[in-house]
């Protein structure tokens, strides 16, 4: 049983208050019982996968380093069509343009339904044919492609540019001036769509933009395995944007459901493993005996759960 826990803790989040007011027993507890054993730290230029994405590729056998982690085509092999073509997963999104930058905004505040994704993905459809991308709808903020385009494109995580400018992630290798004429595009065919001039009209983000993430292409004979770990998503909405009280109060649910089912698994199998992690940093704890010494001081000084996870930002 491995846990995973994204934005454990965020640079976004790093007041006093936020620390004093966090109270996580179970993860206190299983801190208790358990040691760190690795540490992953992100490099001094940021990798275009959060530490949480590259552990779950290293759980799959996919190489720690990787530059590309196909996601869209690992989630096409566990739909039973494995195929070795590169793949990518496409999001609308809306980019604010300032000054001096251009930022991506979060696509779940778009709130796009169902037929407003459908409608636009049906108006790009000729110019994506025309550059050899094809492209099906999956959900509102996912459609997956498919195109040789795809095969070298270094493509950054959606939650690694979600808040930024979205300039320090475009790729610049010679299949992405492909792809730079294409989002310029469809920027242009976008601007007066139905649909945006509807959504403009009730004062809603309009979808200027889209996103490819998660692409490139699985190896032959790379096995088509169910993921073996356990991600939550359940702090990632409150860290990215930075409100401390919803993210605290997300933790200690977090606290009192996942952490104390991994607790319960290792006291009853001695087994388990926890992975703690913020935007740059990921440390893995397994469970493992502790010394005579060790469980001594323990019990006068009882592991900090915000020690803990303090260190994934100040480290």
């Amino acid at each position: 049983m491995h846990l995973i826990i994204p934005y454990a803790a965020s640079h976004n989040l790093n007041g006093p208050e936020v620390w004093a007011s966090l109270q996580l027993p179970h993860l206190q507890a299983l801190l208790g019982l358990m040691q760190r054993q690795q540490v992953l730290q992100t490099p001094e230029n940021p990798a275009l996968h959060l530490p949480h994405e590259r552990l779950q590729a290293q759980a799959l056998g996919w190489p720690l380093e990787a530059p590309a982690l196909p996601w869209a085509a690992w989630n096409s092999a566990q739909q039973g069509l494995h195929s070795t073509q590169a793949q990518a997963w496409m999001t609308p999104c809306h980019w604010q343009v300032g000054m001096d930058q251009v930022v991506m905004a979060d696509p779940e505040h778009l709130q796009l339904s169902d037929p407003e994704s459908q409608q636009l993905l049906q108006a790009m459809q000729p110019f994506l044919q025309e550059d050899g991308l094809q492209v099906t709808w999956h959900s509102a903020l996912l459609w997956h492609a498919q195109g040789t385009m795809l095969a070298d494109l270094p493509s950054a995580s959606l939650d690694r540019v979600i808040g930024q400018n979205v300039k320090d992630w475009i790729p610049h290798n010679p299949p992405a001036r492909h792809l730079q004429r294409l989002q310029s595009e469809m920027q242009m065919l976008l601007y007066n769509h139905p649909v945006n001039d509807a959504r403009d009209a009730r004062r809603q983000h309009t979808v200027n933009a889209f996103w490819l993430h998660g692409a490139g292409q699985l190896q032959e004979g790379t096995p088509a395995m169910a993921q073996p770990v356990s991600l939550t998503t359940a702090l990632r909405s409150s860290a990215l944007h930075g409100r401390a009280q919803v993210w605290c109060q997300a933790w200690q649910q977090l606290d009192a459901t996942a952490v104390a089912d991994l607790l319960q698994h290792i006291k009853t199998t001695g087994q388990g493993t926890l992975s703690l992690c913020s935007e740059h940093t990921a440390h893995t704890y397994n469970a493992a005996p502790v010394a005579w010494h060790q469980r001594l001081s323990r019990l006068f000084k009882p592991p900090s759960p915000a020690a803990a996870l303090q260190a994934l930002i100040t480290a």
